[in-house]
């Protein structure tokens, strides 16, 4: 490479010589410039969606290749958001990819040290047996000769990435099992 054409290589003399003087253009462009494509650029499909985060509620546009997550972005179309997230939010990504991720039930017992892993059957049943023993050992008929036919035996905190018609089951749910402590992330 001669002088000249590395003279003429350089972004600078570009910038001055050609029709992009302020170098926000062709004249910024390398070589190696060129061959970066956008991370998003192979995905198969667009998915909107909402940060799992806080309640905030942040737009994300979630990139899928092959049925896998490769990345997730803050959605400009988002009201809430207009495409920015934070740090939490734009470290989503390893919510689903990271290894860290556990794909599996674990369970530790009462004074125990160790997790130990549960089939979904079981976890789900131990579950619905400790609802049903703390509503029985917890549920008030009466309370200062007022009928109040509640338990205060469990209680539900939702999560601020569901969606008004997921709270309003999770709140039926709840109220008909007589529980009174029900409340989302998204208020508190």
């Amino acid at each position: 490479m001669g002088v000249r054409t590395w003279i003429e290589s350089w972004p600078v003399y570009r910038q001055f010589s050609g029709d992009d003087p302020l170098g926000r253009g062709a004249a910024a462009k390398s070589a190696g410039t060129e061959r970066i494509r956008p991370r998003v650029s192979t995905a198969d499909k667009v998915v909107k969606s909402v940060c799992p985060y806080c309640a905030v509620g942040c737009g994300q546009d979630v990139y899928v290749k092959d049925g896998e997550v490769t990345q997730i972005e803050g959605d400009p179309d988002s009201p809430v958001s207009r495409g920015r997230l934070c740090p939490k939010g734009s470290a989503s990504l390893q919510l689903t990819t990271g290894s860290a991720r556990e794909q599996r039930v674990l369970y530790r017992r009462p004074h125990g040290t160790e997790w130990e892993p549960l089939d979904l059957d079981t976890a789900m049943e131990m579950i619905a047996d400790r609802v049903v023993e703390a509503r029985r050992q917890g549920w008030q008929w009466e309370q200062d000769d007022v009928r109040v036919r509640r338990t205060l035996g469990f209680a539900s905190l939702g999560g601020a990435t569901l969606d008004n018609e997921e709270n309003y089951l999770i709140k039926k749910l709840f109220t008909a099992m007589g529980a009174v402590q029900i409340e989302n992330q998204a208020r508190v």
